[in-house]
């Protein structure tokens, strides 16, 4: 399993339109193959900074999502709501 964590830092004026586009595309992410898990969590310690969570059944399942049109056109109307470039980390997990 991969899990992967993005931290994103929104312009002030720009998170209600991010939180509002991840809520409606969010059934359509955990619709592609491989996909268990997503999730956007507020930073209660900075403003304008969330986290999104999701977890994958394997590389090639996050690679085939990164890929698709659908994430291409949904990456293209949220990146323009960043103060700066979000920062991701993934960790694949041996599941026992």
């Amino acid at each position: 399993m991969i899990i992967r964590i993005v931290k994103l830092t929104f312009q002030p004026d720009r998170v209600d339109d991010f939180t509002g586009i991840f809520n409606k595309e969010k059934a359509t992410i955990l619709s592609f193959d491989g996909c268990k898990r997503v999730e956007l969590w507020e930073d209660t310690d900075r403003d304008n900074v969330f986290f999104t969570y999701s977890e994958w059944r394997d590389k090639q399942a996050l690679e085939d999502y990164r890929n698709s049109a659908f994430f291409k056109a949904t990456w293209a109307r949220a990146k323009t709501l960043f103060a700066d470039k979000p920062n991701a980390w993934s960790v694949a997990v041996v599941d026992a």
